[in-house]
Formats: C-alpha cells, sequence, structure tokens
C-alpha cells in the first residue's frame, strides 16, 4: 500500500496498516488543504475588489454567462476529481483493514464494561470462556511481528476500543461479537482507550498494551500466566 507522507517521524507507528490510514488521512488534507487556502484568498481579493465605492452603482449579476458560471463549474469539477481519488484509495485501505483478515497467529477476547478492559486468552483447549482462559485486566501483552485477531464485547453500554499508535477504532456494541485484527510492529507500551462516552467514569478507561520480543513475550507467558 502506498505511503505518501512519513507521519511516523511525529506520531508512533506501531502496526501494519497505521502508516496506510496516515497516507489517507494525509491525503485529504493535501486536497482539501490547498483549494481551501486558494478560496480564502480570492473571497478577500473580492471582498476588497469589489468593495462599495462612492460613485459606482452594483451590478446585478444572475450567473447565466458563461464568464460567471466557470467560478463555480470549474472548482465544482475539481472537488468531483479530489472525491474520487479519495474515495479510490480509501476503500483499498478500507479493505484491506476491515475486510481482508490475514490468517491469525493468536486470538484474544477484548471485554468491555464499565470502567476498564478484560483481555483474555485461551487456555491449552484453545477455547474461549473456559477455566482455563488466561485473564488481564487493562493490561494486554502481545508478541512484535505476530497476527492477532481479537473479538470485541461489551458487557454493558457502548464503548469504542481504540489504540493510537495502531490507527485503530472500533466499536464496541452491547449484545454484538466483533471481529477485528492487528499486527504489532514495533515494540514498546502503548495507550488503549475508550473513545465513546460510556458514563462518569469514560475519563478513566485507559489501559496500555505491551508489545514484546519473541523471547521476552514467551517468559512472560511462562512467569505470568502460569
Amino acid at each position: 500500500m502506498f505511503n505518501l507522507f512519513n507521519i511516523g517521524n511525529y506520531l508512533d507507528v506501531a502496526s501494519s496498516y497505521a502508516a496506510d490510514i496516515d497516507s489517507v488521512v494525509l491525503l485529504i488534507a493535501s486536497l482539501v488543504g490547498g483549494p481551501f487556502i486558494v478560496a480564502e484568498i480570492l473571497i478577500f481579493y473580492f471582498v476588497i475588489k469589489f468593495r462599495k465605492k462612492t460613485g459606482v452603482k452594483a451590478k446585478y449579476i444572475t450567473g447565466e454567462n458563461k464568464k460567471d458560471k466557470r467560478w463555480v463549474s470549474y472548482p465544482h469539477y475539481l472537488v468531483l476529481l479530489f472525491d474520487i481519488i479519495i474515495i479510490a484509495f480509501a476503500i483499498q485501505v478500507w479493505v484491506k483493514v476491515k475486510q481482508d483478515l490475514p490468517p491469525a497467529d493468536h486470538t484474544i477476547m477484548i471485554t468491555a464494561q464499565q470502567w476498564g478492559w478484560v483481555f483474555s486468552y485461551p487456555g491449552e483447549d484453545g477455547e474461549f470462556d473456559t477455566p482455563d482462559d488466561i485473564r488481564t485486566t487493562n493490561k494486554l501483552y502481545v508478541e512484535i511481528n505476530k497476527v492477532y485477531h481479537f473479538k470485541l464485547r461489551s458487557k454493558d453500554v457502548l464503548h469504542n476500543f481504540s489504540v493510537p499508535a495502531f490507527r485503530l477504532k472500533q466499536d464496541v456494541i452491547p449484545g454484538r461479537e466483533i471481529l477485528g485484527w492487528f499486527k504489532p510492529i514495533k515494540s514498546g507500551e502503548y495507550d488503549i482507550q475508550c473513545a465513546e462516552m460510556c458514563g462518569i467514569g469514560h475519563g478513566l478507561m485507559g489501559a496500555r498494551i505491551s508489545i514484546l520480543e519473541k523471547e521476552k513475550f514467551k517468559k512472560l507467558l511462562k512467569k505470568t500466566f502460569k
């Protein structure tokens, strides 16, 4: 996938598709920002040029003249072209992130509730919601360069699972189990947020994701999850 700008110099890029999402956002900003600046310059130019002047009568312009219409039609065509470009790139990223799930190396269950996160790893039986499940609260441990499928559930109200360093945001809807994925590519600890107002404790509903190298992850499993 294309990478128009290297936004990773300013923000953490910790998932395999974060740079793709950054590129779409910056593409939109670039295509919209240029015409916005031109439009603002023209507005001030016209305000000054056609300001009220002593002895000069105002003109009534119907907009039927071709020379007058071009001020509307040409920018309109340009906007439509930009829309097509943005949609073409955005669809590619949408399909990659939301529809084409790569084969999973691991699967985890993420349960949201007022006001915290419970992360579940299947035990030796490979099944969730069984006695040998491994659970952590507000701390998710994952191995770098592995594909993770996650199943999102809510115990109470609408939440939103957000990992800014992954450029990941997904609503967690009561009564539904939502499947998604990510592949961490940069070791370290990053924020997990609830990005949906979920009650008085919403601002306290933070967690952390710890991305570990293979050997550190194995040692953690033996030490913490035994």
